[in-house]
């Protein structure tokens, strides 16, 4: 995980060194937005969108950035959260998450989750999710951590 210039932080899952790359561009462009020090900065919105046309871009090149990102953050009291894959297929929503999280945990997060969850249930309901994705490797250990 990695914070985005002020009001994003950014996840992903796959190759580290891809994350590197990925990284190094929006170094890039953060730096390019605060050249311009007309007291705007990126937003989560503007983050994603950016980082959908590099997955999409080098997936036609037939050189893929191998990782699922996952873009949170708050601008202005408003919140977002998205999601890319490594070939630029992208989504916002109230909840996501990647690999098989994205098949086993969504649906009951879809199910179960509302906006006014406390911590304690919001605990519980990703324990809950946490236990269905570790039953799914049967050679792991036991428990949580």
């Amino acid at each position: 995980m990695k914070p985005i210039g002020k009001h994003s932080l950014l996840g992903a899952s796959g190759e580290i060194s891809d994350f590197q790359e990925i990284l190094k561009y929006l170094d890039e462009l953060i730096l390019y937005d605060n050249m311009w020090d007309d007291g705007n900065s990126l937003g989560p919105k503007e983050v994603h969108n950016y980082l959908t046309r590099v997955m999409y871009n080098r997936r036609n090149k037939f050189n893929p950035l191998w990782n699922s990102l996952v873009l949170g953050g708050v601008k202005k009291g408003e919140k977002y959260l998205g999601t890319v894959s490594m070939i630029g297929v992208n989504f916002e929503d109230n909840h996501v998450a990647t690999g098989f999280g994205n098949h086993l945990a969504r649906p009951i997060l879809r199910q179960e989750w509302h906006e006014n969850l406390s911590f304690e249930d919001g605990v519980k309901l990703l324990e809950k999710c946490m236990r269905v994705l570790l039953y799914r490797d049967r050679s792991a250990i036991n428990k949580l951590q």
